[in-house]
C-alpha cells in the first residue's frame, strides 16, 4: 500500500492514501440520480443515446467528446461502456465524472476491468451504485452487467448469468432488452465456460437484437455468433469516437462518430 505526506498545515500533517475511498455528497449514487433525471422526461417512441467507453487516462480526449455529444440533437442519455478509470483510483472516478458533469444530459455507467484494480470496485459502488442493475425508458430495458471474468479468475460467477436471466424474463410488455456491459463474450477477458450459455441467453430472447460493449479500444457492429444479435461496440476515447444508438419498437440503427 503506498502512502505519503501531502500537505503541512497549522493543524498538523495528514496523509492521503491513493486507495482511500472518499467522494462528496454530488459525487455519490450516481446511477440511482441519473436514472431519475432520465425518467423526469417522458420518452418518445424513439430513442436516441450514445455509447462510449474506456476513459481511462485520456481526459483531454474525453473533453473533446462532451464537446461533439452535447452537439448532437434529441439525445436522452449517454451510456459509459466501463474502465472509467485506468487504476481503479477514487482520484480516477472524481476526475471522469467532473469531466461527464458537462454533459448536457445524464449519463449511466458499467464496471470495467480497470475499473476493478485496487479499491475500484469499492469506489465504483460509492460513486455509481450496484455492478449489476436495469432500468426501462419508453420501449426499451436497459440491462447493465458486469462481465470482467478475468477480475474474479474465471471462477464461474461473473457474469452471474442467473441474475441476467431473471433481468430479460422480467420483461412483460416485451420491450427491447438492451444488455450493456464491458468485455465481450468473445473476448479473452470473458469467462470461456460462460460463453456459450452467455450468448445463447440473448439469442434465445426475441427482444434481444443486439447488445453493447467496450473495452477492445475499436469499433464493431457485427452478428459475431451468426444467431440474429448484433454485438456492438464503441472505440476507446484515445481513438476519438462514439456510436449514436437510435432504437424504437423492435428496430434500431447505429452510427459511427469520429470527432
Amino acid at each position: 500500500m503506498i502512502s505519503g505526506l501531502v500537505s503541512l498545515s497549522c493543524n498538523g500533517i495528514f496523509q492521503y492514501n491513493p486507495n482511500q475511498v472518499i467522494f462528496r455528497d454530488n459525487e455519490k449514487n450516481l446511477t440511482v440520480k441519473n436514472i431519475e433525471r432520465i425518467r423526469s422526461v417522458p420518452p418518445e417512441d424513439t430513442v436516441r443515446f450514445i455509447l462510449m467507453g474506456d476513459t481511462q487516462r485520456w481526459y483531454d480526449e474525453a473533453e473533446l467528446f462532451v464537446k461533439s455529444a452535447n452537439s448532437q440533437k434529441d439525445i436522452s442519455f449517454v451510456l459509459h461502456a466501463g474502465d472509467i478509470s485506468d487504476f481503479g483510483l477514487s482520484q480516477e472516478f472524481k476526475w471522469v465524472n467532473e469531466i461527464m458533469s458537462g454533459l448536457k444530459y445524464p449519463y449511466l455507467t458499467v464496471i470495467g476491468n480497470h475499473d476493478i484494480v485496487a479499491n475500484g470496485s469499492a469506489s465504483y459502488r460509492k460513486m455509481y451504485g450496484a455492478l449489476n442493475y436495469s432500468f426501462e425508458h419508453g420501449n426499451n430495458k436497459f440491462i447493465f452487467i458486469n462481465t470482467n471474468s478475468r477480475e474474479y479468475a474465471f471462477d464461474g460467477t461473473i457474469p452471474d448469468l442467473n441474475w441476467l436471466r431473471a433481468e430479460l424474463r422480467n420483461n412483460p410488455e416485451n420491450k427491447n432488452a438492451i444488455v450493456i456491459a464491458h468485455v465481450p463474450p468473445f473476448d479473452g477477458d470473458f469467462d470461456r465456460d460462460l460463453e456459450v450459455p452467455y450468448s445463447q441467453m440473448l439469442a434465445d430472447d426475441p427482444n434481444v437484437k443486439f447488445s453493447l460493449y467496450g473495452h477492445q479500444h475499436s469499433f464493431r457492429n457485427e452478428e459475431y455468433y451468426k444467431d440474429g444479435v448484433q454485438y456492438i461496440l464503441s472505440t476507446a476515447m484515445g481513438k476519438r469516437g462514439y456510436i449514436v444508438m437510435t432504437t424504437w419498437k423492435g428496430g434500431y440503427k447505429a452510427e459511427q462518430i469520429e470527432y
